[in-house]
């Protein structure tokens, strides 16, 4: 359902970069929001659910931590749940619970989180979404360099809310001054709600029994009649690439699966449904091979998982493209305006063949 570097590996023979037809890894697509109606339907039978959880408290609970979103369901629903009892696993408050009377096996281990650093590129990509962003807004965004950098450039806006899918080390510092007051919030106001959170020891001593924090599963974060009902709901998420007409793969790199849809479509189409929210995707402009991320056709294979009716924004490092409301022509000379420069010559070329530029 998501793929991260073990899965990748484990799928793919790292010399070839081709599928390993003896690996027991697959991909499932779907929507976090739906995975859990999915286990619970018995169309997809869990046999073990492999869970990290905080230690039992003095009435036997543990606590799903950092990971509500699917990882109850998958609780609920498993024939077996083997339970990685870590002492650095954070107790949350919301829908995570679980008591050690329905763990078959518990393995004691200690793992430490991780944080990812900002570089220039990100810090300017993290200003121009941030010009997007009102005070009293509710925002989504997930994890990494650029999530991190937008949170660098809110510290002067004022009552932001959270409800997001996810969420990292960046949102610490906005706590820390005051900017976070889940104020304005329609869902759970005064309440940060996700459904997981990745980042530092910083970060997970800062959710751990605070009840300013609401992890809730993937199926009531993510679901679109929620989200909406926020005003001013931002959803800020990232690409593989762009085509010139606003298509936005994922989830893939061509063929070959390199993450998955996780919440991105349910973010960016509610947030255009609520009262001034916006949908944006903030990307660098060059992968780190100094590839456009943004090109004129998707690679033969790859995965819309947000189509070019839904994108509103694009921002990378060389401004902010507004593609709401536009036709394919002008689309494209906005994506081609905040492209490197080095690909733009290359962009208007095949604008012009495809589309008519």
């Amino acid at each position: 359902m998501f793929f991260g570097p073990h899965e990748r590996k484990a799928l793919y023979e790292s010399d070839r970069q081709v599928i390993d037809t003896n690996s027991p890894i697959d991909y499932l697509p779907i929507f976090l929001s739906e995975a859990p109606l999915l286990f619970k339907s018995g169309k997809f039978p869990i046999d073990v659910a492999l869970i990290s959880v905080s230690p039992p408290d003095r009435h036997g609970f543990c606590s799903l931590g950092v990971s509500v979103d699917i990882s109850a369901a998958a609780v609920q629903c498993a024939k077996r749940v083997i339970a990685q009892i870590n002492p650095n696993m954070p107790r949350t408050h919301g829908d995570g619970f679980i008591h050690v009377n329905n763990v078959d096996c518990g393995v004691i281990t200690q793992t430490d989180p991780e944080i990812a650093h900002v570089d220039e590129i990100h810090r300017r990509i993290g200003e121009y979404v941030a010009e997007l962003i009102p005070n009293r807004a509710c925002i989504q965004m997930g994890i990494g360099e650029i999530p991190n950098a937008i949170c660098s450039s809110l510290i002067n806006h004022t009552d932001l809310g959270i409800h997001t899918e996810t969420m990292s080390d960046g949102v610490l510092e906005l706590f820390n001054r005051g900017v976070i007051t889940n104020k304005y919030k329609n869902v759970h106001p005064g309440l940060s709600v996700c459904s997981f959170v990745l980042g530092s020891k910083e970060m997970f001593d800062f959710v751990d029994d605070n009840p300013e924090f609401l992890f809730r599963t993937s199926d009531f974060v993510n679901d679109g009649a929620v989200i909406k009902m926020n005003n001013n709901m931002i959803a800020i998420n990232s690409a593989i690439e762009i085509d010139l007409t606003g298509q936005v793969c994922a989830d893939s790199i061509g063929t070959k699966i390199y993450s998955g849809v996780g919440g991105q479509l349910d973010f960016m189409s509610s947030s255009a449904k609520s009262e001034g929210g916006k949908p944006i995707i903030a990307i660098p402009s060059c992968t780190r091979k100094g590839d456009s991320k943004i090109v004129g056709m998707l690679q033969n294979g790859a995965g819309v998982v947000t189509t070019r009716s839904h994108i509103h924004y694009v921002c990378t490092e060389y401004g902010i493209a507004e593609l709401y409301g536009k036709n394919m022509r002008q689309r494209a000379r906005e994506l081609i305006r905040v492209a490197h420069p080095k690909h733009r010559d290359r962009l208007i070329s095949e604008a012009k063949q495809f589309y008519g530029l």
